[in-house]
């Protein structure tokens, strides 16, 4: 079987094929193709990939890699598509991030205007995308990971129907490490999660019948035992009633993580740019490194993630358990063996709602637990939203409709409606003076500038 990368130069493709070498089962992957527009980074990550499968024990067995910089022959022939592309590329993301900052608002890379910027031009590309999936390819099935990943999906699926799912390792790893703070079989265990991606909550731990969740809640000691319990406290918790996906700490926190990522000499992107400019310069001089190199850089971005939201909440440096395996690679390639040998799987996945959360329509792309097998993915019954977490679910799914709108129309009042609505930005002016800021910093979106209606 056949998997083409999309996006196969990024740094985070040798996790993927981290977990392909691991399975050895029959009907696996045995190709690989890497597709980027940047031949520089595709020969480095290239390097990385064949490191890893010279360290196997058999590395006659590991899938065959392949690069190209053309997408046709990359698609062509290949059962699953995984896509995880980056328009605009790292400098992309730092203008996301400043032209917020500098307006006195958040600009992280998937929430509020940064994920707005974010989604305005790579829209246009992944749509594009998906029409030579469906021309090249029609029988593939695309996993997406392009952020803002459930924006980017619900974009796809007029080309590529329910053939397209997206992923998020942010749930199931909120779920574990839940699930492991009680002492449970994370494998054994249901969450009830629901939302939208990087927009949900952790409303049940069922296990043997029973709903572990409240006696979660009520543990202080098991809450400081992992991530989001130590990123959000005890307290606020308790009033929730849930456990919030660790990106709803900039939107209940969101004074507080402003002041702190203005305080900081380098964004989250700046620091990202110049650490992997730096990873695939170095490689480029010294390819027979790239594993090693690869191995150092990724550690450091790992502890380092949302940096400026654990400082908030006193949390401390991330613990190892946090960091451990079962991130979106697993998330990736299970879904990928549920399809391909109908093996049937539970996975928290970006999918059409098809009545799951009555506040939302059919077709809206939501991130709930579905049941996996050879006809794809298929939401399962969770509990509703309460009016909390439907009202802000419904606000931010107005935007990315508004975002997908803009993208496919250039039109610039819709553009201004998605920056003007979302929660996290509170002034028309504002919104205004964010899409001037972006259209004048980005080629991009150059052409909202001008544009009227």
């Amino acid at each position: 079987m056949k998997l083409t990368m999309l996006g196969g130069g990024g740094f985070r493709v040798p996790l993927v094929y981290q977990a392909l070498l691991s399975d050895r089962g029959e009907g696996r992957i045995t190709s690989v193709t890497l597709y980027d527009t940047d031949r520089t980074r595709l020969d480095a990550i290239t390097a990385v990939l064949k490191q890893q499968a010279d360290r196997t024990d058999d590395s006659s067995s590991a899938p065959v890699v392949t690069a190209t910089t053309d997408l046709d022959e990359a698609l062509r022939g290949t059962d699953f598509v995984f896509s995880a592309i980056r328009v605009g590329g790292l400098e992309g993301r730092t203008v996301d991030e400043r032209v917020a900052l500098d307006l006195g608002v958040l600009g992280q890379e998937t929430v509020g205007a940064g994920g707005i910027a974010y989604g305005l031009r790579t829209l246009p590309v992944a749509t594009a995308v998906a029409r030579r999936v469906a021309a090249v390819a029609p029988e593939a099935w695309v996993i997406n990971f392009t952020n803002p990943a459930g924006m980017v999906t619900e974009a796809m699926l007029p080309y590529l129907g329910d053939r397209v799912i997206g992923i998020c390792d942010s749930p199931s790893g909120l779920g574990r490490r839940a699930a492991l703070a009680l002492g449970l079989d994370a494998s054994q265990t249901f969450y009830d999660y629901a939302g939208l991606n990087h927009l949900g909550w952790l409303r049940g731990l069922q296990s043997g019948g029973v709903d572990h969740l409240p006696k979660l809640l009520a543990d202080s000691e098991s809450l400081g035992d992992f991530e989001e319990g130590r990123l959000f406290g005890a307290s606020w918790l308790r009033s929730l009633g849930a456990i919030p996906n660790e990106y709803l700490h900039y939107y209940y926190f969101a004074r507080e993580t402003l002041a702190a990522v203005q305080s900081v000499e380098k964004t989250r992107g700046k620091f990202l740019l110049d650490q992997q400019s730096d990873f695939y310069a170095e490689t480029t001089r010294r390819p027979g490194d790239a594993l090693e190199l690869w191995q150092k850089t990724r550690a450091e971005r790992e502890s380092t993630y949302m940096v400026e939201s654990r400082e908030v909440a006193d949390a401390g440096e991330r613990d190892e358990r946090d960091m451990s395996a079962g991130g979106y690679e697993q998330v990736a390639l299970s879904l990928m063996r549920a399809i391909a040998h109908n093996e049937r799987a539970s996975l928290i996945l970006n999918v059409r709602n098809r009545g799951t959360l009555r506040h939302l329509d059919d077709d809206a792309v939501v991130e709930v637990p579905c049941t996996v097998d050879a006809n794809g993915a298929r939401p399962l019954t969770v509990s509703q939203l309460t009016d909390h977490q439907a009202g802000l679910v419904s606000a931010v799914k107005a935007v990315e409709r508004s975002t997908i709108e803009a993208a496919a129309t250039g039109s610039r009042s819709t553009a201004l409606r998605a920056f003007a609505w979302h929660p996290l930005i509170d002034s028309v002016n504002t919104a205004t003076k964010l899409l001037d800021g972006y259209a004048e910093r980005l080629p991009d979106l150059a052409a909202y500038r001008s544009r009227i209606g």
